[in-house]
């Protein structure tokens, strides 16, 4: 376990970067021989906008950095926050608890908070307006969306006490988790059951972007799925009854031009056909 510590104490930018790379390439190369749904879209053009949306999430994440740093840095100077004021226990479970806290505020609560507060959902929305979900998904965050959520992840960072390595670690298994839950890969009915009792599955969050509520408003987790249980935000819904986006934004021209994404936030909300929120 420590030597685990270590190596995200001082994980280099280069690693950061491959597993980023790596884990798509991975899942995109399982989706397309073990896929769910059989999709007639042009995949490279919609990887490229979901492509785009990720370099400009990572350039947010890049250029803020210093403020998660000295967060972090803040918090152990100054014996702040929950796991600072916990007592003495064994490296591992110091770890998973300071996972869960992380994603709890980090990306369960903001994913709430962005579903509810329906100025914060004009840019969350982009996300769902995706009606093609593959691994190269994860990522689709609108610019403004990206920065709501590092507020949240200082938060997260500044109420958890979380060192860095700790904040690695989270970010880390965060980029694999999210870009596992969205490949369009086909799992065994039981095992992706088992492993929503834990994590979120491809399955259970799935669910999540079906196109009308209240599914559209369930499953919020990032990694772990006991924040969705707990709360009493888990829904279920067989996968052939799944339709993907959100139903005031479902001709393509609308969810499939990165110059129309970019301004949705910025236009006059729509009235849905089906109590979409907007």
């Amino acid at each position: 376990m420590n030597e685990i510590v270590s190596y995200f104490n001082t994980i280099p930018s280069s690693h950061r970067s491959l597993i980023l790379v790596g884990g798509i390439t991975i899942f995109w190369l399982i989706e397309n021989a073990f896929p769910l749904f059989t999709f007639t879209y042009k995949k490279w053009h919609h990887a490229g906008i979901n492509f785009f949306m990720t370099f400009t999430t990572i350039l947010i994440n890049f250029s803020l950095a210093i403020i998660l740093l000295k967060t972090s840095e803040w918090t152990i100077a100054n014996n702040f926050g929950a796991l600072q004021w916990l007592p003495p226990m064994p490296l591992w479970l110091y770890t998973l608890i300071g996972l869960l806290l992380l994603d709890l505020i980090g990306a369960y609560l903001v994913h709430l908070v962005e579903h509810k507060v329906k100025f914060l959902w004009r840019f969350h929305l982009i996300h769902h307006t995706d009606t093609w979900i593959d691994t190269t998904s994860a990522n689709r965050h609108h610019p403004g969306e990206s920065v709501i959520r590092f507020i949240f992840t200082t938060l997260g960072v500044l109420f958890v006490g979380a060192p860095m390595w700790l904040v690695f670690m989270y970010q880390t298994l965060s980029v694999v988790s999210t870009q596992f839950t969205h490949a369009n890969i086909s799992m065994p009915k039981k095992l992706d059951y088992l492993l929503s009792y834990f994590i979120v599955s491809p399955n259970m969050h799935k669910v999540h972007h079906h196109f009308t509520l209240p599914y559209t408003d369930s499953n919020y987790g990032n990694i772990f799925s006991i924040w969705d249980r707990f709360f009493g935000t888990f829904m279920y819904l067989p996968k052939e009854e799944i339709i993907y986006g959100i139903d005031t934004y479902m001709k393509p021209e609308e969810n499939n031009q990165l110059k129309n994404l970019l301004k949705i936030p910025f236009q006059k909300p729509r009235s849905p056909e089906n109590n979409q929120k907007l």
